[in-house]
């Protein structure tokens, strides 16, 4: 079920981005492109791969909604949107920018994590929590991407004590700093600027740009990567290989990485299955079915120890995907998504037992009935 540890580089050689990202490609570079866009089915259901429950849901902040069921996103140098075609329908996939289509097919199914079934973890969770089986059967295709490493670090050290507007608005910032591929549906689109572009950038100019005391933590954390013997981006890289402690001990290094975002980092970007992030959320279910002798306590660090290994004991190397179920449950949206759920089939319930009164007057009738007929004779 766990996919080989490899690390496919999503880079291809080309020019350094400028400080200010140009409106059209350098000449250079080969891209592929269409008047119309085109769109290819991806090997993947909704019950694989459900878009809302996927990409709004805190794991990047990188790719926005372009149309009704529409995310669109930069992987590496290609520029790609998934949509649902149907309610129920396979996704599809257009790519708007790319010099390979067949490399960015294989980097698309490589974020989405697409060597994992989700029909199977789903099943082997569903028989050891009976709550996870009904959750599991309203919200199919919550899937765990698998992100560029550098990317998905710079996202969470954006994400320390903020809201999303705002993590969005500062990744979206870091964003722009990179190559610009185009624009979908109106808004713009670039590759993940590099390491070495990153550096260029100050202290002083993140914290005009509104990042405040975050500011230092990414511009620390980039010269600290750039430190790295083999360079930052392969040093994370290879955070992949490690054990889960290992990788975390290393994040845990850099600045502003605690052991919340690095759990974080460590689940979306570097194959590390059974990690638990644990905030308010997460130790909210905790103690409601996991550790419901903690309910009360205030949450420490030796406590979020003790969560992340009970979601372990309870679902295993891959506890990690279970709690991402979990804490999509609880987000407003979905909440609201399953009491209207759990209202329809108590409607239905209440529906079904006026049925079966209805009938069982209607037997009773029709046994009276039965017996007068026979008491008067004919």
């Amino acid at each position: 079920m766990k996919r080989p540890r490899t690390s496919p580089s999503l880079s291809v050689p080309g020019y350094p981005p400028p400080p200010s990202p140009p409106v059209t490609p350098v000449p250079s570079q080969k891209l592929y492109r269409t008047g119309k866009p085109k769109w290819f089915t991806l090997k993947l259901d909704r019950s694989e791969l459900s878009l809302p429950l996927t990409f709004p849901t805190g794991q990047t902040f990188r790719w926005k909604q372009t149309g009704e069921i529409q995310f669109t996103g930069a992987i590496g140098p290609h520029l790609v949107s998934l949509r649902h075609l149907s309610e129920d329908g396979a996704v599809s996939y257009c790519l708007h920018r790319t010099a390979d289509s067949a490399a960015a097919e294989r980097a698309l199914l490589d974020f989405l994590n697409a060597e994992i079934s989700l029909a199977e973890l789903w099943s082997g969770f569903s028989e050891k929590d009976p709550r996870f089986a009904e959750l599991a059967r309203h919200l199919r295709g919550a899937r765990v991407l698998r992100q560029d490493p550098l990317e998905c670090l710079m996202q969470f050290l954006c994400s320390s004590n903020n809201n999303i507007a705002r993590i969005t608005k500062m990744v979206g910032f870091i964003s722009s700093l990179g190559f610009h591929l185009g624009s979908v549906g109106g808004l713009e689109f670039h590759q993940f600027p590099s390491l070495d572009r990153l550096s260029s950038v100050s202290e002083e100019e993140l914290r005009e740009a509104g990042f405040g005391y975050r500011a230092k933590y990414i511009t620390g954390t980039v010269h600290a990567l750039q430190s790295k013997p083999g360079g930052g981006t392969e040093w994370l890289l290879s955070l992949r290989k490690l054990d889960l402690q290992d990788a975390i001990d290393e994040l845990c290094t850099l600045p502003g990485v605690g052991p919340k975002v690095a759990a974080c980092i460590a689940l979306f970007s570097l194959d590390q299955h059974s990690a638990i992030p644990v905030d308010t959320h997460v130790w909210k279910i905790a103690t409601s079915y996991l550790l419901p002798e903690l309910a009360g306590a205030r949450l420490t660090a030796k406590l979020c120890s003790r969560v992340a290994e009970a979601f372990v004991r309870k679902y295993g190397e891959y506890a990690g995907w279970a709690q991402t179920l979990l804490f999509i449950a609880e987000l407003p949206a979905q909440k609201a998504l399953l009491q209207s759920y759990s209202q329809s089939i108590q409607e239905d319930k209440h529906i079904s037992a006026e049925k079966g009164r209805i009938l069982k007057l209607a037997a009773m009738k029709n046994e009276a009935m039965t017996v007068r007929k026979n008491v008067s004779g004919p």
